[in-house]
């Protein structure tokens, strides 16, 4: 924590100090933005900064702390104020889709583990700004608070399972659309009436292209770039809705 508030600075006593904590942070960031979290180490931050690892030491004592910092520092790109001129829904929405854009930007953030907070600045500046999308609509403190777990955890949810595709695309070396071509006549092949009985939902719903490709912006567009995005929109749509309805439920002041 005293790194992440800058309250453990190096001695400014002997010869002056040729990096700090935060230029260390930056080029591990661009680091695993470019390369993912797999690719990143204290020796490739350090080619990175033309210095040894060790040197990297004096400033940051372990990848530990060096993920804390870099997660924190790029939580300082989401925004600190969503207006609620025109109601809580828009500014959730905005909100929502700031957190979408920020997990395309930095999808090796879902690889960090989450479950304890880094407790650093930008945390806070973000948890503040969620807070205050509830706040001041009538509703237990109690209330406020799980409904910002409630919205994160789905914008989180939906980024982690667009990057465990793009993932597995990398593993493979195959897009979806060649990973499922190259399947579609196994499944043909299996198609019939012992497959329409075990699964019957499948079926029908195939017989009403549930399972069509959908239109693409255009022919060199992948699907499931827009299927994702369709389907972010239409979960946020939905959850939305029952926020809106607990809402109205629950206020007891308006």
């Amino acid at each position: 924590m005293a790194l992440l508030w800058g309250t453990d600075e190096p001695s400014k006593r002997g010869p002056k100090q040729g990096l700090s904590a935060g230029q260390i942070a930056a080029a591990a960031i661009d680091l695993a933005d470019a390369e993912g979290l797999q690719n990143l180490s204290m020796r490739k931050v350090a080619e990175r900064l033309g210095k040894s690892a060790m040197a990297l030491y004096t400033y940051v004592p372990s990848k530990a702390e060096l993920l804390d910092l870099m997660v924190d520092t790029v939580l300082g790109e989401l925004p600190t104020e969503y207006p609620r001129d025109d109601g809580w829904r828009p500014a959730v929405e905005a909100s929502a889709r700031a957190g979408w854009a920020f997990y395309e930007r930095h999808p090796w953030v879902l690889q960090v583990a989450g479950a304890r907070a880094a407790l650093g600045p930008h945390e806070f500046d973000a948890y503040e700004a969620q807070l205050r999308l509830f706040d001041g609509l009538g509703l237990r403190s109690a209330d406020v608070m799980r409904l910002v777990a409630v919205v994160g955890g789905f914008v989180r949810g939906a980024a982690k399972a667009v990057s465990d595709a793009r993932t597995a695309e990398q593993i493979t070396g195959l897009s979806d659309d060649e990973w499922w071509s190259a399947r579609a006549p196994l499944l043909d092949d299996l198609s019939g009436d012992v497959w329409a009985e075990r699964y019957p939902t499948i079926t029908r719903l195939e017989a009403d292209h549930a399972f069509d490709q959908l239109d693409r912006p255009d022919d060199t567009t992948p699907y499931m770039e827009r299927e994702e995005l369709d389907t972010f929109e239409l979960g946020l749509r939905l959850l939305l809705d029952g926020i809106e309805v607990f809402i109205s439920t629950n206020a007891t002041v308006t």
